[in-house]
């Protein structure tokens, strides 16, 4: 069963080789890894042309102007020759055995007559080059859950079939555009699986180019357009969403009229009591 890997990127020529490198050696080999360039200007071209010469497994797609990463992604997924895709930041790394373990467990599950929607793993943190954290998430995730916190991270792994009728990423969302297109997996078939065993290393280190993805006008039209498209009719999954914004990874302060929005979806004791921690916590 070929698994296709995708990796967009955009001017990341010397990061991105550690990426790619840390598939191409994976334990599990019937796979093929799709990069696609959004609108480099460095070297990355040339880098690509150079390594996929060497393997054939890795294909790339160069495109001349930027249009973000989910249009990234898509453009990868179409084009995918795999029976399973998941993907890969461009600044992470896979353990050698992340690819086989999916594969092992996907087949584990299949024969014991259960089909999840998708699976995920713990994720090995780090900052500066050097361990932090190990993620710990829950051992399944049903659509619900996503409007509490994005338990499965920033990637899945999953049949190609799942990505295409999920419709893939929504290309006009400012920002959670994984955790939205998870949502939309989750809903269409079923929960997800976690394989408890961390299998890829998550970069965390704060860079510049991390800002305008934590910018609060950003997460606004992000909570809108989610709002809008799955909890119009549910004010406490508005809420739970809302909440989202104001925890600890993005480092935002509510103020008042993040309050008088928040209150004006409903009185919720126990929400109210999370915006103060938040309130006060910066």
């Amino acid at each position: 069963m070929k698994v296709t890997i995708y990796i967009p990127t955009k001017d990341r020529k010397d990061i991105l080789a550690k990426a790619v490198d840390s598939v191409l050696n994976q334990t599990y080999q019937d796979i093929e890894v799709i990069v696609v360039s959004d609108g480099s200007t460095d070297e990355t071209e040339n880098y690509l042309k150079q390594k996929s010469a060497i393997d054939n497994r890795l294909k790339f797609f160069i495109k001349t102007k930027s249009e973000g990463a989910p249009a990234a992604r898509n453009l990868a997924i179409k084009h995918a020759s795999g029976e399973f895709i998941t993907g890969l930041d461009d600044d992470d790394e896979f353990l050698p055995n992340r690819i086989e373990l999916f594969i092992d467990y996907w087949t584990f599950l299949k024969e014991h007559r259960i089909t999840p929607s998708c699976l995920y793993t713990p994720d090995l943190i780090y900052r500066n080059g050097e361990q932090i954290a190990i993620s710990k998430k829950l051992g399944h995730v049903g659509h619900e859950q996503i409007f509490e916190f994005n338990h499965i991270g920033n990637q899945m792994f999953a049949p190609k079939s799942v990505f295409i009728e999920a419709g893939l990423f929504d290309e006009q969302m400012p920002a959670w555009q994984d955790m939205e297109f998870f949502y939309r997996v989750l809903k269409l078939f079923g929960k997800a699986s976690l394989l408890d065993i961390p299998t890829q290393i998550m970069d965390d280190t704060p860079r510049t180019d991390r800002i305008s993805i934590k910018a609060k006008n950003r997460l606004k039209g992000a909570y809108s357009r989610f709002v809008l498209q799955h909890c119009q009719n549910s004010p406490r999954d508005a809420q739970l969403l809302y909440l989202q914004m104001f925890s600890r990874y993005y480092g935002i302060r509510p103020d008042l009229s993040d309050w008088v929005k928040f209150i004006r979806l409903g009185f919720w004791p126990k929400g109210i009591l999370a915006l103060f921690v938040a309130t006060l916590r910066f």
